[in-house]
């Protein structure tokens, strides 16, 4: 239980920058993204037996439906993740998301099931993916990195780094600090 509270209260200050009862009602009244990730960890925790478990996965699917968030139940979501805006968002069943993440609008981190690159992304933490943005394979993405806008990913993108283009170039930098601007990270210690 104390693991979901604080899951929820990241996502929260991640998008209002506070942690209150009446920032999350806010939070939870006009933020698609927010609303979509509260009823999926509700969801991931609580079985669909119980009343509770029940009522949260019928919002979870409305919400999935409505705003556009193809993620599947089986998706490892750290804490932190934000999606700034909504619609076509599609995440593979097995991909794997690190602490603070930034997601936009048209993004799909997929599955590949034959070639060199066999499996699902795993995403690192504070990673910013633009919009438009495909992530395909059986890839890392590392810390602090930044996917720019409609960039196709099919290789591994190390920490501190830039991917960018179609195809992929990586453009290796200290970025570390504009990412954590970028995705607006500051000490959120309270967990």
């Amino acid at each position: 239980m104390k693991e979901i509270i604080c899951n929820i209260k990241s996502d929260l200050f991640r998008v209002t920058g506070q942690c209150g009862f009446f920032s999350f009602l806010k939070c939870l009244y006009s933020s698609p993204g927010f609303k979509f990730l509260f009823y999926f960890r509700l969801s991931q925790r609580y079985s669909r037996i119980t009343p509770f478990g029940f009522f949260s996965y019928l919002f979870y699917k409305h919400c999935s439906i409505k705003y556009g968030f193809q993620i599947p139940l089986s998706v490892s979501l750290g804490k932190g993740l934000a999606f700034p805006h909504f619609g076509n968002i599609v995440i593979n069943s097995k991909v794997s998301i690190g602490d603070n993440c930034n997601i936009l609008h048209g993004v799909t981190l997929g599955n590949v099931k034959y070639g060199k690159n066999v499996g699902s992304p795993r995403i690192g933490n504070n990673v910013f993916i633009g919009p438009g943005s495909v992530i395909i394979g059986g890839i890392n993405v590392g810390n602090n990195t930044l996917i720019v806008a409609n960039s196709f990913v099919n290789v591994n993108v190390p920490d501190n780094c830039i991917a960018i283009g179609n195809p992929c170039k990586i453009i290796s930098s200290s970025i570390s600090a504009n990412v954590h601007m970028i995705n607006n990270l500051s000490d959120f210690k309270q967990c």
